[in-house]
């Protein structure tokens, strides 16, 4: 894999559109599929002995092309029965009330996703909750309080039709 890196603005760097061979993409399809999969089944899967498919996994965690490992949870098996997206619009669009926004979400459990966006509205998030009287609780204790918040549209999600995570690795 040779990695092209640009930085960020925050000063880090980070890969921009790494060249990856076949076997780092089937490398990263596998993983994305089967996170638990140890290095020697992963390593007979794209054709390789153990020790090169381990040095290929380090590079591209430390490229931060693979970003870490997880388990997928069931949120109803866990209590959260619902699953809002909320359409949030600031007063201010200056870069310090973004970020001001943003800090103060992620330090909010319930939000799982936040994503800025261009438009009239300035964030979505997808938040979880246990219940409506739970989400009722923490859209006016804790969202549409928050500091130059101007509005909040939600809309309640029926039914997920699809829900994959990861991104799709072409083989090329």
């Amino acid at each position: 894999m040779i990695a092209d890196h640009s930085p960020t603005p925050q000063g880090t760097t980070v890969p921009s559109h790494p060249t990856l061979d076949p076997i780092d993409r089937a490398i990263l399809a596998t993983l994305q599929d089967e996170g638990r999969i140890t290095n020697v089944e992963l390593a007979g899967r794209v054709g390789l002995t153990a020790p090169p498919c381990l040095r290929r996994v380090r590079t591209l965690e430390e490229t931060g092309v693979i970003r870490g490992y997880h388990a997928e949870l069931e949120p109803v098996a866990l209590g959260f029965g619902i699953t809002v997206f909320a359409m949030v619009s600031l007063k201010s669009q200056a870069e310090a009330d973004l970020l001001a926004f943003e800090e103060h979400v992620t330090a909010l459990p319930e939000v799982r996703e936040c994503h800025m966006l261009n438009g009239e509205i300035d964030f979505v998030l997808k938040i979880v909750a246990h219940d409506l009287q739970a989400f009722q609780a923490f859209l006016t204790s804790k969202l549409t309080p928050a500091p130059n918040v101007a509005s909040v549209k939600t809309s309640l999600t029926i039914r997920t039709a699809k829900q994959v995570p990861g991104v799709p690795v072409e083989q090329g």
